[in-house]
């Protein structure tokens, strides 16, 4: 497990974390459709458990400028070791290369581990109901908003629903993929989504590819997409990113 390899002391860490002051609105970035009437959270990741190696030796700076250069609303970055190759300088590195909010991807089970996110630069942090209890998720998700930090409130199922009822989630990832399977189906996001309390804003992430899947969940009220394994792999990340999002109004470029 990483958080037991960990070395920084946590009194250390919640030092680090306080001094930080340059908090950038993921929430905000995201809880109404852009311009084009679509956003997109661009990822960053190396490999994933699924697909294996992806683009293992990447440079999550450029990569992060590629992005931002596409149209994208926010970045996503993996910084899970074990399945998906990554490290917290990647998050590090891509902040730092351009003024896009960033959430940190990792399986974060621990209070440590909100501390060093807010330490090393994310404006945001998944929270998964499927690896917590609600006790868990509640607690964590206090502390986010305490570390001035978003949460992506990750759901599948029906019973993951239950766990946001009443606890204040606002952004929910609805992930298309099935984390015992692996299996993948688009239309678990358009059904979740109907399902979600009002003020909560959707994000379908997982098997998003191109602008036709994004047409087809902005007709079931989904703005949001987090889109990771087409863009790490593709020649130009730029360009497709841009071709997913719709078209912007005339006069409105």
């Amino acid at each position: 497990m990483e958080v037991a390899r960990r070395k920084m002391p946590l009194h250390r860490l919640r030092e680090a974390a306080a001094r930080r002051s340059d908090q950038r609105p993921f929430y905000d970035a995201l809880k109404q459709p852009g311009i084009c009437g679509a956003n997109i959270i661009a990822e960053i990741k190396r490999a994933s458990p699924s697909k294996g190696p992806l683009h293992i030796d990447l440079d999550p700076a450029d990569l992060a400028r590629a992005y931002a250069a596409g149209g994208a609303a926010a970045l996503s970055v993996l910084t899970d070791r074990d399945f998906f190759k990554g490290r917290p300088e990647d998050l590090m590195a891509a902040r730092a290369a351009v003024d896009l909010p960033v959430l940190r991807k990792d399986f974060l089970i621990s209070e440590y581990q909100l501390y060093e996110s807010r330490a090393m630069g994310a404006d945001a942090v998944l929270l998964i109901c499927r690896i917590l209890s609600p006790g868990q998720l509640a607690e964590l998700l206090d502390l986010t908003r305490s570390l001035g930090m978003n949460a992506l409130v990750e759901i599948h199922t029906a019973a993951d629903l239950e766990m946001i009822e009443g606890i204040g989630a606002h952004l929910i990832g609805i992930n298309n993929r099935n984390l015992a399977t692996f299996d993948t189906d688009i239309e678990t996001a358009m059904t979740m989504a109907q399902r979600l309390a009002p003020g909560q804003v959707p994000v379908a992430a997982s098997g998003i590819t191109g602008g036709e899947d994004v047409q087809a969940n902005l007709k079931h009220g989904i703005f949001n997409f987090l889109v990771g394994e087409s863009l790490v792999r593709a020649k130009n990340p730029s360009a497709l990113l841009a071709s997913m999002l719709p078209k912007p109004p005339i006069g409105e470029v």
